[in-house]
């Protein structure tokens, strides 16, 4: 199997037919070698239409999740962007081509050191990722221009919002342990926000202090 094809048609079939224009986020998902954050046994799969296990009971997203996430943020290269779930590492991969530094947390410490790993492998040295609980945000590295959550939230923690800039924007889904909403926050002056909600989706809980707890 040609993988680079198969990147190809993953972009054109599951990214660009399904509505994404944005230059940079489809340049991203073409450059990024998906397989590289999945289990080798898997490679085969790496650019199907669905999300993927990647073990400790957590999942790679769908392709075009990714690309309609990221694009969300409407991000331009010069940004500092905070993500919380590292998970495989892809998401963070395709957020250090469109920004300018990413930070990244993720709770599970063998998906952290297997993601490190193939960030390293790909030369994304503007990645920094550290190991804790990602409903906690990256406090002293803020203010962040852009927030993206890859689990599913029970409703939108303000804290997060007070770590975002002015004008920064988090992308999160909301609802249930079964399913929620991706809705894109933007940070105002003097804290003001506004709401958008985009489609529904399913994510696997965002587990911590200020999500789900482990047994939810």
């Amino acid at each position: 199997m040609n993988l680079d094809i198969a990147r190809r048609r993953m972009v054109e079939n599951q990214i660009v037919a399904r509505g994404i224009k944005d230059r940079r986020v489809i340049d991203a998902m073409l450059k990024v070698p998906r397989h590289i954050f999945v289990e080798e046994a898997m490679s085969a799969q790496a650019y199907s239409d669905s999300s993927l296990p990647i073990g400790e009971k957590q999942t790679i997203s769908q392709p075009y999740m990714v690309a309609l996430m990221s694009g969300m943020l409407q991000l331009t290269g010069k940004e500092k962007v905070l993500e919380l779930g590292t998970g495989s590492g892809y998401q963070a991969a395709i957020l250090a081509e469109l920004a300018d530094r990413v930070y990244t947390v993720e709770r599970i410490r063998p998906l952290a050191l297997r993601a490190r790993k193939a960030l390293d492998s790909l030369g994304y040295l503007n990645v920094n990722l550290k190991i804790g609980d990602g409903t906690d945000g990256w406090a002293s590295e803020a203010p962040f221009d852009a927030i993206l959550v890859t689990a599913g939230a029970p409703d939108v923690p303000m804290h997060l919002i007070d770590q975002l800039a002015v004008g920064g924007k988090l992308v999160i889904p909301v609802g249930n342990q079964s399913e929620q909403t991706l809705v894109r926050i933007t940070k105002g002056e003097n804290g003001a926000v506004s709401r958008e909600d985009s489609i529904g989706c399913r994510f696997v809980k965002l587990i911590g202090r200020y999500g789900w707890s482990g047994e939810d």
